[in-house]
């Protein structure tokens, strides 16, 4: 591999029982599973690590060079030579079990010192009446919520926003919350894969077991207070020649903006990492072209484009909505 050459990621998937089958239908993944619930488009977690396209995992990249990282993910990190986020597609066909994770500090002193997991969703789609769990509707106690555990009631006490392509929530760690069925998700996350599932509708795998709750562990971490139902943020357009963005979420874990490319215009923008930080171009629409002085990168719906850091200056041309991540 050259230095410092952008290349893109093939993702892990997951077969989780909620899972259907637009991650192929929608994005021509390619990947034979069935059900297909996620695809970890930009991970480095041993549960399911992105390759290139040779086969080489992204671990063993970021082993041999680890300044493709940048400067804020190695600190993050400790040095370790590993990504501080994850990044998924989501197809909940099904309803997602009502979950809640840790933060960083009881996941590091619990969870043999992995990172907790504070997430961000953007909607790349919903059926009509889609709906998320965010939050109680109202102050519960333990006693409360473990006795709609034990009556299938749990749900009245749980906040159901209804969902919209383009709609955007920040989802903290303690925060009980789900993905509702119909729902086609982007969700960039802290790179851990700690979940603690309070009700699972008492639904079967495969092989007709229970999938196990985490009741106990749960409310440890849960915030049982009140949680306002979640408003769509203010969101501003800022244009350049070929390219629209607006930023989506800054936080301490990630950045992420979304970018409307279109250069039917001729007038390519322009797009280099800085030391700080790697970038990684989820493409959620649309194709088009990556390059630089000596590569050319032709990406398309479903793609995720790894930038090292302190890469040179590159274009882009085509007509696609991405997702730009860094740290």
């Amino acid at each position: 591999m050259k230095e410092k050459i952008p290349f893109v990621l093939k993702p892990a998937a997951q077969d989780y029982l909620w899972g259907g089958t637009k991650l192929n239908d929608d994005f021509n993944l390619g990947i034979d599973i069935n059900p297909f619930a996620e695809a970890w488009v930009c991970s480095t977690h041993p549960d399911g690590p992105s390759t290139l396209e040779d086969g080489r995992p992204l671990t063993e990249i970021l082993r041999e060079h680890p300044e493709y990282l940048g400067t804020h993910p190695l600190e993050t990190m400790g040095g370790k030579p590993e990504l501080p986020i994850l990044i998924k597609l989501i197809d909940a066909k099904q309803d997602l079990s009502v979950q809640v994770h840790p933060d960083d500090e009881y996941a590091f002193a619990n969870e043999n010192g992995s990172l907790g997991k504070t997430e961000m969703w953007y909607v790349l789609d919903a059926k009509p009446g889609a709906k998320l769990v965010y939050g109680f509707s109202h102050d519960v106690t333990e006693a409360q919520v473990r006795r709609g555990i034990e009556t299938g009631k749990i749900e009245k006490h749980l906040n159901h926003v209804e969902i919209f392509k383009n709609d955007l929530f920040y989802i903290e760690a303690g925060t009980v919350h789900a993905i509702g069925a119909g729902a086609l998700i982007a969700e960039i996350q802290e790179s851990s894969n700690l979940t603690y599932r309070f009700y699972d509708y008492n639904r079967v795998d495969k092989d007709g077991n229970k999938r196990p709750l985490h009741i106990d562990k749960a409310l440890k971490v849960a915030s049982l207070k009140a949680s306002s139902k979640p408003r769509q943020p203010m969101r501003v357009l800022k244009y350049e020649n070929g390219r629209a963005s607006e930023l989506l979420t800054r936080c301490k874990y990630f950045q992420v903006e979304r970018w409307l490319l279109n250069t039917e215009g001729r007038q390519m923008p322009g797009f280099r990492a800085e030391e700080n930080s790697f970038h990684a171009l989820l493409v959620t629409d649309g194709c088009g072209v990556l390059y630089g002085d000596d590569f050319s990168i032709n990406f398309f719906k479903g793609d995720c484009i790894f930038i090292p850091a302190s890469s040179e200056n590159m274009k882009l041309h085509g007509k696609a909505q991405i997702l730009n991540v860094s740290c």
